[in-house]
């Protein structure tokens, strides 16, 4: 009987994820009259504004991907190796975007940052661009984290650090030849996390004037119903891709061997 209404469960959840994306896809399909096409998916793909607002997402996700893994695993490895007595105190902060909601920040942000401020950082394309990347490292912080530390909790970094000062190493040739191999799953597992937050965040990019995915989404949305079904679709696949490649990685990293 229990298992009888697990399924009842399973099968409810189901449909109220499922049963929205089907309608979503096939309204994305009926641009032409009275006939299933992919014009709504052609007219998108054609928009020179898609191009450059998708682009510039998947850049600022490369970057938060980048600066988040060097700002993310030194920290989790000293944590670990040099100050566990902290490490309550870490997971407090990298817990803190959780609870605190993406408008206050960026909100924060600007009164911190504006064009009559001593750092006038939204007063220049390229120093707001930054500013975009750091709200995104905040955000991606928690998953990016707890996805490194778990993966470091799975090698003996002590040992390994011996081992290394032992045949002389300094500590980037430690971080960069020792830790990063052996917490790269977890590195994975954060990056696509990150990958799916930035492709879909709207609030931070809005407010700091960028033109990014999410904006762009909410733009088209107003206007255009088949395309912004579209568009919907394209985001969607776009998280499922990215889910799918963080559990192959969680598979190989599996099967891949301690490096020392």
């Amino acid at each position: 009987m229990q298992k009888f209404f697990a399924w009842i469960a399973v099968v409810i959840g189901a449909v109220y994820f499922i049963v929205p994306l089907i309608g979503t896809l096939e309204f994305s399909l009926r641009m032409r009259r009275d006939a299933y096409s992919f014009d709504a998916y052609a007219s998108v793909f054609s928009d020179s504004q898609f191009l450059y607002a998708f682009g510039y997402s998947m850049l600022m996700a490369l970057l938060t991907i980048i600066f988040g893994m060097l700002i993310v695993v030194p920290t989790a490895y000293w944590v670990r190796l040099r100050l566990p007595q902290i490490r309550p105190i870490v997971e407090f902060i990298t817990l803190m975007p959780l609870v605190i909601p993406a408008i206050v920040i960026v909100f924060g942000y600007l009164r911190l940052y504006n064009s009559s401020s001593i750092l006038p950082l939204t007063g220049f394309e390229q120093t707001t661009n930054f500013l975009l990347v750091c709200s995104y490292i905040v955000l991606s912080l928690p998953y990016m984290y707890r996805s490194v530390d778990t993966a470091m909790r799975t090698i003996d970094v002590g040992t390994l650090t011996e081992a290394a000062e032992s045949l002389g190493a300094k500590w980037t040739t430690i971080m960069f030849r020792c830790i990063f191999p052996n917490v790269m799953s977890g590195v994975l597992s954060g990056a696509f996390i990150t990958l799916a937050i930035v492709m879909g965040e709207f609030t931070m990019a809005s407010l700091l004037n960028r033109p990014a995915f999410g904006p762009y989404m909410q733009l088209v949305g107003a206007n255009q119903a088949y395309q912004s079904s579209a568009l919907a679709i394209i985001a969607l696949a776009v998280t499922w891709l990215s889910m799918g490649l963080l559990q192959l990685a969680s598979r190989f990293s599996k099967l891949a061997p301690i490096k020392a």
